[in-house]
């Protein structure tokens, strides 16, 4: 079964994402962007749904040290976030992230993302 890392600091936000993805991947969850850093290197995931705005450190934060990372940084990452602003996805995929999806989390989209980076 395949890994996937959410990296979410609202509790709740981080709940939706588990009741969507449980039962088709194994899943590790962290509550910060310090935390989510040390997960990735320690979990080693297929997959990374990272919040941009998180305490620690913020997503392109996280996103640009594991892109600086040889050994983490071919991990794909998805950028969640509430920021749907213009210019915000293209800052997203500059940092190095993968893909963007925008809360409210859209199920369909979120499906559609998450296989297109590593299969069902």
């Amino acid at each position: 079964m395949k890994k996937i890392l959410i990296v979410e600091d609202v509790e709740m936000n981080r709940d939706l994402l588990v009741q969507l993805l449980e039962d088709n991947y194994e899943l590790v969850e962290a509550a910060d962007g310090r935390q989510g850093l040390a997960s990735i290197k320690s979990e080693a995931p297929d997959l990374v749904l990272l919040d941009i705005s998180l305490p620690e450190m913020d997503g392109y934060e996280v996103t640009r040290a594991v892109r600086a990372d040889d050994a983490i940084k071919d991990i794909p990452i998805i950028a969640v976030t509430a920021h749907a602003m213009a210019g915000d996805e293209e800052k997203a995929l500059e940092a190095g992230c993968n893909d963007y999806l925008t809360k409210p989390i859209d199920e369909e989209e979120l499906w559609a993302k998450v296989e297109k980076l590593i299969g069902g």
